[in-house]
């Protein structure tokens, strides 16, 4: 009724948060996902279901998982980490295993028991000395006193107090330095986890302090892996040609990749096609990105605007379509400088000269196909100085070679006198 205080339930108690943080629950282990708690419709997303519960869960980040194990092991603990990386690479979750690895019961051990009490309270996000803070929202000088005050208490539960600070760019210069001394000359007993995306937003006099570790990239290798995995377990079939073109739009991210995933198996169900998520997501396939490129290489203005024409009338996303040929002319690059300037991965051989200047060809047109008003006419007017650059020469080179034939045209004559005396 309206009005009138809700009694609460019988045998739930309440949970007892302190005001300044937010603790934010962590999903079950990706093995076994019905022993920890679901949301209120009982399903839980993929990204949160296959979220790394343990160091060997983590993909692709075996240089901060190593360090981390030995630092435990030899019981060199820092007090102070800054996780670096984009976004969706494993940061927070790599924060979340490593305050298990300090907190669980008869710690530091970096192999603990998930069945651990206080390795599922960290979990649930209710350990209380794991505590958890969103730097977007809580930014402030103050509330960064509260956290100063507070850090001096000993824990309540586990044998360090541990504060992961998510989003750290996002604290004010004010809210930095009310941190500095904390962050210097913690107590013993006080442990800081930073994540962030913008490194260069945090201030130097921070940086000094921390153990750093830059996250990278996820190879798209390690990401149609997992993916298998992940569609073994929830019993769906996806393609390999499907997993990798999930893993090309990912851009790296693990979370980024699950996610697609998540829609794919809602629009396709039990079985998901490269077809599939080309539709849905305005992909063009490779085969045809190598075609592109092929005709870029061979100078084919007419099979240029045909591909171009072909790929706008099925709806695909031009912008992606220069990205993707980016990359596959800059991995050209790369190996006609392997192989001593000269590369043929495109379809025709190409000289280190010219992959570079198709590559910056493609480049400089980058903003008027994502900015402009005619999408289509910028992304084919892009193509075609790209490959008319690829085919220009460059003036010093023209000059030095042109130096080198004069060279040796007066060197002839000269020859000649030689023998007649």
């Amino acid at each position: 009724m309206h009005g009138q205080a809700r009694e609460p339930r019988q045998g739930r108690k309440a949970a007892t948060v302190p005001t300044f943080y937010q603790c934010r629950g962590v999903p079950g282990h990706l093995l076994s996902p019905s022993t920890h708690p679901l949301s209120a419709t009982g399903y839980q997303v993929i990204a949160r279901k296959w979220r790394p519960q343990t160091f060997a869960d983590v993909v692709g980040q075996d240089h901060v998982v190593r360090t981390l194990r030995n630092a435990i092991a030899r019981g060199r603990i820092a007090h102070a980490y800054l996780l670096v990386g984009p976004r969706g690479t494993g940061k927070t979750s790599i924060a979340r295993i490593f305050a298990k690895a300090l907190n669980c019961t008869g710690g530091p051990k970096a192999d603990f028991d998930e069945g651990d009490p206080a390795v599922r309270a960290i979990a649930e996000g209710s350990h209380l000395d794991v505590i958890e803070i969103d730097g977007a929202s809580n930014n402030s000088v103050d509330q960064v006193r509260d956290l100063r005050e507070n850090s001096v208490y000993a824990p309540a539960q586990g044998r360090y107090k541990i504060y992961i600070i998510d989003e750290v760019h996002m604290l004010s210069p004010q809210a930095f330095n009310a941190l500095l001394k904390t962050l210097e000359e913690p107590p013993p007993h006080v442990k800081f986890v930073f994540a962030t995306t913008e490194v260069q937003k945090v201030l130097p006099t921070i940086l000094s302090r921390c153990q750093r570790f830059d996250l990278r990239p996820i190879p798209p290798a390690l990401i149609s892996e997992r993916l298998k995995a992940i569609a073994e377990s929830e019993k769906v079939s996806v393609d390999g040609a499907a997993r990798a073109c999930i893993a090309r739009l990912a851009d790296g991210g693990m979370r980024d990749a699950q996610s697609i995933l998540e829609q794919m198996i809602a629009f396709c169900g039990a079985e998901i096609a490269e077809a599939d998520v080309l539709d849905v997501y305005g992909l063009v396939a490779e085969a045809k990105i190598a075609e592109l490129a092929a005709a870029l290489a061979a100078g084919d203005h007419r099979r240029i605007v045909a591909i171009v024409d072909e790929c706008d009338s099925a709806g695909r996303d031009l912008v992606r379509l220069l990205t993707d040929l980016q990359s596959l002319v800059r991995s050209a690059l790369l190996d006609s400088i392997a192989a001593g300037g000269r590369s043929a991965r495109l379809g025709s051989p190409m000289t280190t000269e010219q992959l570079t200047r198709l590559l910056d060809g493609l480049r400089e047109g980058e903003g008027g196909v994502k900015l402009g008003l005619a999408e289509k006419i910028n992304f084919e007017v892009t193509l075609l100085k790209a490959v008319e650059a690829s085919r220009a020469r460059a003036i010093d080179s023209l000059i030095k070679e042109l130096a080198g034939l004069a060279g040796e045209a007066e060197a002839a004559p000269e020859a000649g006198e030689k023998k007649k005396g």
